[in-house]
């Protein structure tokens, strides 16, 4: 590749890249934003970020963060096509994006929750891409990071959109983790392993449905307006309500074989969820 215009932003037509070779896994430590939309993926490549695998084989656009580590995984040669966008953190230095950039929370998906854009949203983000790459091909002035920095903004709320849109237009593939959520909630506070086991996670909870903790939740308030936290109270409070109306196990019983530590902490909860305590409930309840 030709030396970068820009020490710290650059865009690559991965087109323009030779054929590559590779024999086995390969694995990369980032220390800058990159943003990459790929076409034309070779089902014999596996591409990994964190521990999880890609699930497409069409063009999608996906982000890394500095520090996270992504893998690729061929024997032979490939061709890669689209293109990336590296941003390097000092480029966002006293900048408002500096700390804004952390509430993207697609940065932290894994790899198989990668934006599938529409052809109209491809020619949106690709018009920002070419305005980025031709300010820092201009002269440089200063204006030229003032400038980047918005486009940069810009593509990132175009992609909060579109993933917001993917939700609703995978609606099987949403639907379906939907049901195994409750399934596994259902498993959860159904066959008494939470006296050994504790109270689910979220992150526990994403990790059985391979997924991300912040996909799930955007997924989950997409669907439902609830956060994957919030089912989980829900869950919990049904089955301590249950627990309260047709049995005469005390209040810390119930704590207890609902994976609570301390009675107290159970009762602060139900009381947070019901405006009433547990044993209000189940005066009220009889």
């Amino acid at each position: 590749m030709p030396k970068p215009e820009h020490p710290l932003i650059s865009v690559i037509n991965l087109d323009e890249l030779p054929i590559l070779s590779s024999n086995g896994q390969s694995n990369w430590v980032f220390d800058f934003y990159s943003i990459a939309l790929k076409h034309n993926f070779d089902s014999d490549i596996k591409y990994t970020y964190g521990q999880q695998t890609y699930d497409f084989d069409e063009g999608v656009l996906f982000f890394i963060s500095p520090n996270q580590v992504f893998s690729v995984k061929a024997n032979g040669n490939y061709k890669l096509s689209g293109w990336m966008l590296l941003v390097h953190p000092d480029f966002l230095w006293q900048s408002p994006l500096s700390k804004t950039i952390k509430k993207y929370e697609y940065f932290s998906y894994s790899v198989n929750e990668a934006l599938h854009l529409s052809h109209k949203e491809e020619t949106t983000i690709l018009n920002i891409i070419q305005n980025i790459k031709q300010e820092y091909h201009s002269n440089i002035d200063h204006f030229s990071q003032r400038v980047i920095l918005s486009q940069l903004e810009l593509l990132l709320n175009y992609a909060d959109r579109f993933y917001n849109r993917q939700f609703i237009t995978r609606k099987i593939t949403n639907h379906s983790i939907l049901n195994q959520l409750e399934d596994l909630l259902n498993d959860y506070f159904n066959l008494n392993s939470l006296i050994e086991s504790g109270l689910p996670t979220v992150s526990n909870i994403a990790k059985e449905l391979n997924v991300s903790p912040n996909y799930l939740s955007g997924l989950l308030k997409s669907l439902t307006g609830q956060s994957t936290q919030q089912h989980i109270h829900e869950k919990l409070i049904a089955k301590a309500k249950e627990k309260l109306s047709v049995t005469n196990l005390s209040v810390s019983e119930i704590a207890y074989e609902l994976g609570f530590e301390h009675s107290q902490s159970f009762s602060n909860l139900f009381k947070k969820k019901t405006n009433l305590s547990p044993l209000e409930y189940r005066k009220s309840f009889n």
